[in-house]
């Protein structure tokens, strides 16, 4: 009588765990449901940071079929290839691939002078475009792919303790197809 006596409360300790096992996906329900739409709409996680050097980001000049065209502008390496009527081979802006045009975007200008990051003597109405065009047109329209070594690195060649990466907050890949 003893042991029937001590073994009750186990069956119904047990039971309990067993209807709490069966219901806790019931009451689980809501939360997986939370935890899906989390995962679902979270940005994906960033891709590694990419260095270019110049001999790197010649390669990705719009003049072979197939190949990416990539554009840096004040350091920051972008993907062009969607645009490629206007950055890839023979189109009017190609001048401006395969390397850093800062200067050239914000005086507006293909003249193989300006193809460059140097920005030392620009106006305030350039340095103003600049950062309109970089954040309204390619921020906002092609994807980061990377950063040149000058943005990433000191004169020296040592890391650029105060980089950081760029964000695309309006940025979307289905944009892009």
């Amino acid at each position: 009588a003893g042991g029937g006596a001590g073994s009750g409360p186990v069956l119904r300790g047990m039971a309990g765990t067993l209807l709490l096992v069966l219901a806790l996906p019931v009451l689980a329900l809501p939360l997986l449901a939370a935890a899906e739409r989390e995962l679902r709409f979270r940005p994906p996680a960033e891709a590694p940071v990419r260095l270019f050097t110049e001999p790197e980001l010649a390669r990705y000049d719009g003049q072979q079929e197939g190949q990416p065209i990539y554009l840096a502008v004040k350091g920051v390496v972008f993907d062009v290839t969607s645009g490629k009527e206007f950055y890839g081979k023979g189109a009017p802006y190609n001048a401006l691939v395969g390397k850093d045009s800062t200067r050239g975007v914000a005086k507006m200008s293909l003249d193989p002078a300006d193809l460059t990051h140097d920005i030392t003597g620009l106006t305030e109405e350039e340095l103003q475009s600049l950062d309109d065009i970089f954040n309204n047109v390619y921020k906002a329209k092609y994807p980061i792919v990377g950063y040149t070594s000058r943005r990433i690195l000191n004169e020296d060649g040592s890391p650029n303790l105060d980089f950081k990466p760029e964000d695309q907050p309006h940025f979307n890949i289905k944009d892009e197809f």
